[in-house]
């Protein structure tokens, strides 16, 4: 029996090896990613949140410190638009949106905070993700926002 489990070993080695190089899901952070921690401030309540390390989650990064009036939209997410659009060439073609998900929607040029999960929506693109509650962006009528990086 410890020559198969060192055979099972050498083999789990090889494929773990043979997976370090590859690429990961583009919707998704590979775990050696850099993180991009930013915070969003809600009068005097600090949400801490992570951009992924992706060139549409940079590209958002370098347009801090941001401040923005979110407004509802399709009772669904917090919207706000931004000074630019983002480079989302790297970026998948579409994105299904969770609670807590900080995204960019292409077509519009503005910044989508979801608070429900959404559908699949071809031109969304994950940014980056809260790290806890969103509770204070839940408020109604506009609400003033800071997104800046943390230190």
């Amino acid at each position: 029996m410890p020559a198969f489990r060192s055979r099972l070993l050498s083999l789990a080695m090889t494929l773990f090896c043979a997976g370090a190089g590859a690429s990961g899901n583009a919707t998704e952070p590979s775990n050696e990613a850099r993180m991009i921690r930013i915070k969003v401030i809600v009068e005097d309540v600090v949400l801490p949140a992570t951009l992924d390390d992706t060139l549409a989650g940079r590209d958002f990064a370098a347009l801090l410190p941001l401040d923005l009036t979110l407004t509802d939209y399709h009772g669904t997410e917090k919207v706000a638009d931004l000074p630019r659009k983002l480079d989302i060439s790297e970026a998948p073609a579409s994105y299904t949106p969770g609670k807590g998900d900080i995204t960019h929607y292409a077509p519009w040029g503005n910044i989508a905070i979801f608070y429900k999960p959404f559908q699949n929506s071809r031109g969304l693109v994950r940014l980056g993700a809260f790290d806890g509650s969103i509770d204070a962006l839940l408020g109604d009528g506009p609400l003033s926002v800071r997104i800046e990086a943390a230190d």
